[in-house]
């Protein structure tokens, strides 16, 4: 390049950043002495602006999504302690700070909060599990972005499958602790899906060096099998009560019918119970339990 060139792009970047940098000290304030027209028009103005500041910022994308992010708290803590619970602008902002910055971990992580807060934010955890995923796209290597989705599907979706997975996938990363495969064995049990569990806790049963966790997850697997088997025998007894009109009264009716070829028993060797409904249940002196949380059988 020659050192015309050179001056050029000197003298370029000397007048365009300042500009620059100028034009948005110019318009946080636009946005302060005239708020309420901003809440009107801002957002349509804020997801086209996103895009083009990138392209524009020279270089300063951190900086600039520093200040978005700062404009993001404020908007946030202004509206948090009155009655307007109108955060229509909070998605916008954030897609503008995360655009500028995608590395921007902290406006993923609050910004998710602000979202799916329904008493105190704008109850849109939908919006929230978007910004999450853009930011585990952007940064692949952070646990604590995956494990925010996670949190989103359990605690404000109850979408325990997809929690499951999100846990999963968490336990994956490169450094995240344990904790997130078992929540994610957990889950899935609770949500029905007992062979995702019974996978999960094997392979922490399999891989771990720790003995409680070891002992935890043998009992975990105990309780899976206990509720397979619990759902299954259940549904024998529905069955036997087409055929009879009266549910079996121990498991030996269910051998007797030839409806299976021994006593079902637990992991720890006693036969299993019918309520008077016809349920399986387990016998009270078994140290076998199921997770009160978990689906039992219909």
């Amino acid at each position: 390049m020659s050192s015309r060139s050179k001056n050029r792009v000197a003298w370029f970047a000397a007048v365009a950043v300042p500009v620059l940098l100028a034009s948005v000290i110019l318009l946080q304030r636009s946005i302060d002495a005239q708020r309420d027209t901003f809440a009107k028009q801002g957002e349509e103005l804020l997801v086209q602006s996103g895009p083009l500041l990138k392209k524009l910022s020279l270089g300063y994308d951190s900086l600039l999504a520093d200040i978005y992010w700062t404009r993001v708290v404020q908007y946030y803590g202004a509206k948090l302690p009155t009655s307007d619970r109108n955060f229509s602008l909070l998605a916008p902002l954030l897609e503008v700070a995360t655009t500028l910055d995608p590395h921007l971990i902290p406006a993923y992580h609050f910004g998710a909060f602000f979202l799916s807060e329904k008493q105190g934010g704008a109850g849109r955890p939908d919006l929230a599990v978007d910004l999450v995923k853009k930011g585990v796209a952007a940064n692949p290597d952070s646990w604590l972005l995956a494990s925010d989705l996670g949190f989103l599907y359990y605690m404000r979706l109850y979408d325990y499958p997809k929690a499951a997975e999100a846990y999963y996938e968490t336990s994956k990363i490169p450094g995240a602790p344990q904790m997130f495969k078992i929540l994610a064995a957990r889950i899935a049990s609770k949500g029905g899906a007992l062979e995702t569990s019974r996978m999960i806790w094997t392979q922490v049963y399999q891989t771990t060096t720790d003995e409680q966790v070891k002992k935890k997850a043998l009992e975990e697997l105990k309780g899976i099998k206990a509720q397979a088997d619990e759902m299954a025998i259940s549904q024998l007894a529905q069955e036997y009560q087409k055929r009879f009109g009266h549910y079996p009264q121990s498991m030996r009716d269910l051998v007797e019918a030839r409806m299976v070829q021994g006593v079902p028993v637990d992991p720890d060797g006693f036969p299993y119970r019918f309520t008077s409904e016809g349920k399986a249940v387990l016998d009270p002196k078994t140290t076998v339990s199921i997770d009160p949380g978990a689906p039992g059988p219909k």
